[in-house]
C-alpha cells in the first residue's frame, strides 16, 4: 500500500527543491524516460525500468500465458502445471497459500498474483524486491485481457495479439450441440458445493459451449458472487440434463460425496441427469483452475461432452 503522507512529504521536499536534487535510488520511481508502466486488474499502475525477466506465477494460467509469449517462469504454482516446460521451475505454492521463503530465494522482478485472493498479500511479496501484478480471470474476456496485460509488460504486444488470435480462432472452430442442453455446473470440495453461475469462467465456458446454465437466475453468494447455493427444489423443476462437477482436490472423492448428498433427497432421482447416469468430475486442468490459452480446449471438451449421442 502506498505510504500516504511519506509521499506527500517527498513531493513537498522535491517541489521545495526545485527538482535540483536526486531523490536516492531506493524510494524513487524509475526514470520515467525509460519507465513502462502497465495497469493490472487492480486498476493499480506498475512501472518497470526493463520487461521482467525472474518472473513468479502463483496460478496456472498466468504460467500458460507466459509461455504462450515466448517466455518462461522460475516459480510455479505447486500443483501440477499445464506446460511440460514448467515443470522445472520452482514450486512456490499457490493463490491460496503462498511460500515466501521460496520466492524469496528467487530473487523474481514481477510475481503474478490474484487480484482477490492476494491484494492483502501484496506487502509481503513487495518486501521481497519485487512487482506484484494483479489479476483474475471470470471470462473468455478476463483471458484475453490477461494475455494483453502480460504482452505490456513483456514488451510482447504483437506475439499477445497472435496468441489472441489463435485463441479466437480456435473458440470459432468449435462445434456447438444443435440444442442448448441444460446443465448444472457444480465446484466442489468434501462438504462443500456451489453452482456456478454464468459471471464464473467456468459459466462463460459453458456458454461459449453451446449449454444452458440452470443456475443463471440463483442469487450469488456475498463472499463468493461467481457462484451460488445448490437449491435442490429449483434444481428437480429446472431437470438438468447434465451435472458436472469440478474441483481443485481428488476428483473421485469430489464426486463420491455429491453423490451421497444427492442420494439422501430422493428428489435428485427424478432428473434427467441422473435417469441417463450424466454426472461426470471434469478434468481439474481445464476447469477447477484458470487453463489460460487453453481456455478453448475446455471450451471443446465441454462442447463434446454436450452432444447429443
Amino acid at each position: 500500500m502506498i505510504k500516504t503522507k511519506a509521499a506527500m512529504i517527498f513531493l513537498c521536499f522535491i517541489m521545495m527543491a526545485g527538482c535540483g536534487m536526486q531523490a536516492s535510488s531506493e524510494s524513487a520511481e524509475p526514470d520515467s524516460t525509460n519507465a513502462h508502466t502497465i495497469k493490472d486488474f487492480a486498476d493499480r499502475s506498475i512501472s518497470f525500468s526493463n520487461p521482467p525477466e525472474n518472473i513468479v506465477a502463483l496460478g496456472n494460467g498466468d504460467v500458460d500465458i507466459i509461455y504462450a509469449l515466448g517466455e518462461e517462469v522460475v516459480g510455479r504454482p505447486t500443483a501440477s502445471s499445464l506446460i511440460k516446460e514448467a515443470e522445472q521451475a520452482a514450486q512456490v505454492g499457490s493463490t491460496h497459500e503462498i511460500n515466501l521463503e521460496r520466492i524469496a530465494v528467487l530473487k523474481p522482478d514481477v510475481i503474478l498474483a490474484h487480484r482477490t485472493m492476494n491484494e492483502k498479500d501484496i506487502p509481503s511479496l513487495e518486501s521481497l524486491g519485487a512487482k506484484v501484478v494483479l489479476t483474475e480471470a471470470n471470462s473468455m474476456a478476463d483471458i484475453k485481457k490477461q494475455i494483453t496485460l502480460y504482452g505490456d509488460m513483456l514488451h510482447k504486444e504483437n506475439e499477445a495479439k497472435n496468441v489472441i488470435n489463435q485463441l479466437e480462432n480456435s473458440l470459432g472452430s468449435v462445434e456447438k450441440p444443435e440444442h442448448k442442453p441444460r446443465v448444472l455446473l457444480v465446484y466442489g470440495a468434501p462438504g462443500t458445493y456451489m453452482a456456478a453461475l454464468p459471471n464464473s469462467l467456468s459459466g462463460d465456458i459453458l456458454e461459449h459451449a453451446g449449454g444452458e446454465n440452470i443456475a443463471k437466475d440463483y442469487p450469488a453468494l456475498e463472499a463468493f458472487p461467481q457462484y451460488a447455493q445448490i437449491n435442490t427444489e429449483r434444481v428437480v423443476e429446472a431437470n438438468p440434463d447434465y451435472v458436472l462437477l469440478m474441483t481443485h482436490g481428488n476428483e473421485e472423492e469430489v464426486k463420491k460425496g455429491f453423490m451421497k448428498e444427492m442420494e439422501q433427497n430422493a428428489a435428485w432421482n427424478s432428473i434427467e441427469a441422473v435417469k441417463e447416469g450424466n454426472i461426470e468430475v471434469l478434468p481439474a486442468d481445464l476447469f477447477g483452475t484458470n487453463p489460460g490459452t487453453k481456455a478453448a480446449e475446455a471450451v471443446a471438451y465441454l462442447a463434446g461432452k454436450l452432444k447429443v449421442e
